[in-house]
């Protein structure tokens, strides 16, 4: 059952210094090669700058695939034990992982944090096929409908010629049907190789290049990107895909039933969410980490559900002083 939240809504300010730290430090692992060095330093990076906030989390979602970057554990507490506001939180330390160390877009920090109980425990699920658009969409699209038909509906929503509507997808063997599908509708595909939490955060904002993202990503990112656009009023349906033999099995064995689409509100149940991404290679949304003689830049995007405030927030970060990223004075 969710809890209340006591957390104030500037806790944003807070947060958004985890992500910073993390990004910062797999700046050095950009165009290396080596995904596990670059985010194991992501992570602990997260530990330390949560341990500073004034939040006691249990991560709601843990455990990477192979060839994806280090996670925290499910179940795994972070924070301060003693803190008031007792949370769910989900991160990604470096989401894109074999993209930043290719040197390729659209790498990012990302976490969600959420009341205690608010967030949905996907259990083994590592991939959800997700339908993400603008809030005009809520209500309007039924996910089971062939892909022509929900472009139709959107654009109709939108507004928009069909021919105008530009759709985000995940560059994947798997997702060529789906291409062909948007394509033979008439709209546009927007292909990245990575950025399944910046593609759907820009198909759930207002006047952006992007009118939905479709196909299956991440559970994490899925669970992460459903907080924002909860807290900026888009839609956000899901179903849980598993693509690996293993995951397919261990999904099974949990009773997950893989044909139903979750509503918005069903993955988070609470609008008091907070979210942040902080670019770590330059991507559709935010800038990536530029490292100078004594100062990291960094860029951030803060959502607070509370308010229902989205800020982009440049930042200089002593290089000297990245110990010490978290603020220590928000209650």
């Amino acid at each position: 059952m969710e809890t209340p939240s006591p957390a104030n809504p500037d806790l944003i300010f807070a947060l958004r210094r985890v992500t910073e730290s993390a990004a910062c430090a797999a700046f050095n692992w950009i165009g290396r090669g080596d995904a596990d060095d670059g985010g194991n330093a992501a992570l602990e990076a997260m530990r330390a700058a949560l341990a500073e906030i004034e939040v006691d989390a249990v991560v709601v979602i843990g455990e990477a695939t192979a060839g994806e970057a280090p996670q925290p554990h499910r179940g795994e507490r972070l924070g301060r034990p003693t803190a008031a506001f007792k949370a769910d939180i989900a991160v990604d330390p470096v989401e894109g992982t074999s993209y930043l160390v290719r040197g390729l877009t659209n790498a990012l920090a990302v976490l969600a944090v959420a009341p205690r109980g608010a967030m949905m425990d996907p259990g083994p699920a590592f991939y959800m096929e997700k339908f993400v658009a603008a809030a005009p969409a809520r209500g309007k699209i039924d996910p089971s409908w062939p892909t022509a038909k929900k472009l139709e509906e959107l654009a109709k929503v939108l507004g928009k010629d069909i021919y105008d509507l530009n759709v985000f997808v995940l560059e994947k063997p798997r997702h060529r049907e789906l291409v062909n599908e948007i394509l033979a509708a008439g709209a546009r595909v927007a292909m990245y190789p990575a950025g399944d939490v910046a593609g759907a955060l820009m198909a759930a904002v207002p006047g952006s290049s992007i009118d939905a993202l479709m196909g299956t990503g991440g559970t994490p990112e899925g669970i992460m990107s459903a907080c924002a656009v909860r807290a900026i009023g888009g839609e956000f349906l899901a179903r849980f895909d598993p693509q690996l033999q293993t995951e397919t099995q261990a999904v099974h064995d949990a009773g997950i039933d893989t044909t139903r689409w979750y509503q918005r509100d069903e993955l988070i149940t609470s609008d008091d969410v907070f979210f942040c991404a902080t670019g770590i290679t330059t991507g559709l949304m935010l800038e990536g980490v530029e490292r100078g003689k004594s100062h990291y830049k960094v860029q951030t995007m803060m959502i607070t559900g509370a308010t229902g405030e989205r800020q982009i927030m440049t930042s200089y970060l002593p290089t000297d002083r990245l110990a010490s990223v978290a603020a220590r004075d928000v209650a």
